[in-house]
């Protein structure tokens, strides 16, 4: 398989999700609502994830804090949302920022605020292959 299309099985059933979320609830609303639709129609579709995850945070070894991921789905792509009227390059850095703190592969950026669904698939390219998560399976 190739490292771009890792995990594009699990990556498709995020994004179709979202978009029936975006279809039923369209733009406007706060990331919060988006989140608990994307939580109620991902378990519905019995996608395995963990809702604002708690990810350490480590530099040179130290741990130096934490921050929570919207969602880790099946132990390996981080899901951020955001509910904007347009994706800037500045979420799509701290998206692949996410990624490489946390040493994931593979992550999605939605944006739930524009008229049509945006999303953004981001990958690592500095990942730890020793580190890899086992996928966690419905």
């Amino acid at each position: 398989m190739k490292r771009e299309q890792k995990y594009s099985e699990l990556t498709g059933q995020i994004i179709g999700c979202a978009m029936t979320v975006h279809s039923a609830l369209g733009n406007g609303f706060q990331e919060v609502i988006y989140q608990r639709a994307l939580e109620i129609e991902m378990a519905d579709q019995g996608i395995p994830f963990s809702r604002e995850h708690v990810m350490p945070i480590y530099y040179k070894g130290q741990h130096i804090g934490t921050r929570r991921v919207d969602f880790l789905v099946g132990n390996v792509v981080s899901v951020e949302l955001k509910a904007i009227i347009q994706l800037e390059d500045v979420h799509l850095a701290q998206a692949i920022n996410y990624l490489e703190a946390y040493d994931l592969e593979v992550g999605l950026l939605i944006n739930f605020g524009a008229r049509s669904l945006e999303f953004k698939r981001v990958t690592n390219k500095q990942f730890n292959q020793k580190n890899q998560r086992t996928p966690k399976t419905p």
